[in-house]
């Protein structure tokens, strides 16, 4: 039975590199530290942009770092999940992309010369969960509820909180404003959490922080001769909404269209 087996045979690609044990892990702690080196600098309200040229040609200026690690060309495997950790972040709560890269670069980093010396990852893997079950504890202690808050309260909170994540944006020095802007736009849509109620348009020819409306936006049509003298306001009126076209489309004959109002 024994003649019968065979030894295994793994082909692997050239160029594949095959180490393993403590050399692998080090070049793994390596590869995730250098990948957070490049984002470190987009941290915080003086935050760097980066300009990235990717190999289309196309330009990226951005410090978001969803959008950094997205453009990066990283080929080590470990480094890979810097990328998806970044895409979570990103998907899960939209914002804290860069900080989560950095925490987990960092958490590597400081692992780096216990793994040198000897000391097996397991232990060190105990060793995160205990800090972060405390670390969460704390949190949770400094937490500021806004339940049994009045409106206006939980509108101040909110507006803090917004405010805070547009520090390191280009419109960091109309930080209130926006922040404000973005409350009442989630205020406005109720407790359903319906985010898909509010809409980003392009608006020509308007100030910045005019172009800004609670309600309703129409389309201006401006295809028939004359559109320019029509009315800008109407007042007191009655507003059909359909989701069919009333277009007489000539393919057709003996179109016909009722409206039960």
């Amino acid at each position: 039975m024994a003649s019968m087996m065979q030894p295994q045979i793994i082909l692997l690609k050239e160029g594949t590199d095959t180490s393993q044990g403590k050399a692998q892990l080090l070049s793994n702690i390596n590869s995730v530290t250098a990948v957070g080196d490049v984002v470190r600098t987009t941290l915080g309200p003086r935050g760097m942009d980066k300009l990235i040229h990717d190999d289309k040609g196309s330009v990226t200026i951005s410090n978001d770092g969803a959008t950094i690690m997205k453009l990066l060309d990283i080929v080590h495997p470990a480094a890979k999940i810097l990328v998806d950790i970044a895409k979570s972040q990103d998907s899960e709560v939209g914002d804290g992309t860069t900080t989560v890269v950095l925490l987990a670069a960092e958490f590597l980093k400081e692992a780096k010369p216990f793994v040198e010396d000897g000391v097996h990852s397991q232990n060190l893997i105990r060793s995160y969960r205990t800090a972060s079950t405390l670390a969460i504890e704390k949190v949770k202690e400094l937490a500021v509820s806004i339940e049994g808050k009045s409106v206006e309260e939980k509108k101040g909170l909110l507006a803090k909180c917004a405010a805070t994540t547009l520090s390191s944006k280009l419109i960091g020095g109309e930080k209130e404003f926006f922040a404000t802007m973005v409350v009442d736009d989630v205020m406005a849509t109720g407790n359903d959490d319906r985010l898909n109620l509010i809409g980003i348009k392009k608006v020509k020819d308007f100030y910045l922080f005019k172009a800004f409306l609670i309600g309703f936006a129409l389309e201006l049509i401006d295809g028939f001769a004359g559109f320019e003298q029509q009315p800008k306001k109407f007042l007191n009126l009655n507003i059909l909404l359909l989701n069919i076209k009333l277009e007489l489309k000539s393919e057709k004959e003996n179109t016909e269209i009722r409206l039960a109002l």
